[in-house]
């Protein structure tokens, strides 16, 4: 059955791109699609309206604007957004991407947006943890494929003295709303969407902390916007636009925007 989910998905993303391209001609710009996986606020997310939103959307269509093309932005599930960018159904990925040598294999990647650690999401009612290390014997949620999912099985993986629970899920919301359940002890997650779920949402400002070490979690991490390895073309557009909304200010402007630090 998931295979067959994986594909219905890409034959969407497919007919998605093919429609968006036909509308494009007509304007007489070329176009482009790039993908995120819209369930990492505030980076990309679907707001109350149902519109697609955020600061990495916004980088997208200021990308578009600075060298006058369109970039039309295909919501993804994470589990199968490099295999779609490897397939060519879609230009670029969009979507938090952590700058990993693995990744470097097949992919290019934008100049850094951001530059973030892994975080440790609790109730506020913990008080027992304050590093990897006290995540021993404990149940963690992750986002599956994730640097923290991978960063959390390595740390469990080479230790003989921790021993770690690890949950995978589709989206790193619903591991949040398993742990305010009473399923899980912890969440890793990328700071700045740690920061996020914390501090400017209102259903979990009050439940939520962020916990741990920074440092402790693992090296620094750059964010940057991914492309297929050897698309200069996409590349070159990307670093175009980046460079131009660091001059100008918008860059600044968006993360002010946004809330990221």
């Amino acid at each position: 059955m998931k295979k067959i989910l994986v594909v219905a998905a890409l034959l969407l993303v497919l007919s998605t791109t093919m429609v968006f391209a036909q509308a494009q001609a007509e304007s007489g710009k070329k176009s482009y699609v790039f993908a995120a996986n819209c369930a990492w606020p505030p980076l990309e997310f679907v707001d109350e309206n149902g519109d697609i939103v955020g600061f990495e959307i916004d980088l997208v269509n200021e990308i578009a604007k600075v060298n006058d093309v369109e970039i039309s932005i295909v919501n993804v599930a994470w589990e199968g957004i490099f295999a779609g960018l490897a397939n060519g159904a879609y230009d670029a990925v969009a979507s938090g991407v952590s700058v990993t040598e693995e990744r470097k294999a097949t992919m290019d990647f934008s100049t850094p947006i951001l530059v973030v650690t892994q975080a440790i999401l609790a109730p506020v009612s913990n008080t027992d943890l304050s590093n990897t290390a006290s995540l021993n014997n404990k149940t963690v949620g992750v986002q599956l494929g994730t640097t923290g999912h991978i960063f959390l099985d390595d740390f469990d993986q080479s230790r003989d003295d921790f021993s770690v629970i690890i949950k995978a899920y589709d989206e790193v919301g619903f591991a949040i709303e398993d742990m305010l359940n009473g399923n899980l002890d912890a969440v890793v997650t990328d700071s700045v969407i740690a920061s996020d779920f914390v501090m400017t949402n209102d259903n979990y400002a009050n439940k939520l902390k962020i916990t741990g070490s920074a440092s402790d979690l693992g090296e620094p991490e750059p964010i940057a916007i991914a492309t297929l390895k050897g698309n200069s073309e996409v590349l070159d557009l990307v670093n175009n636009g980046l460079k131009t909304m660091e001059e100008n200010g918008t860059m600044d402007a968006l993360k002010e925007k946004w809330g990221i630090i």
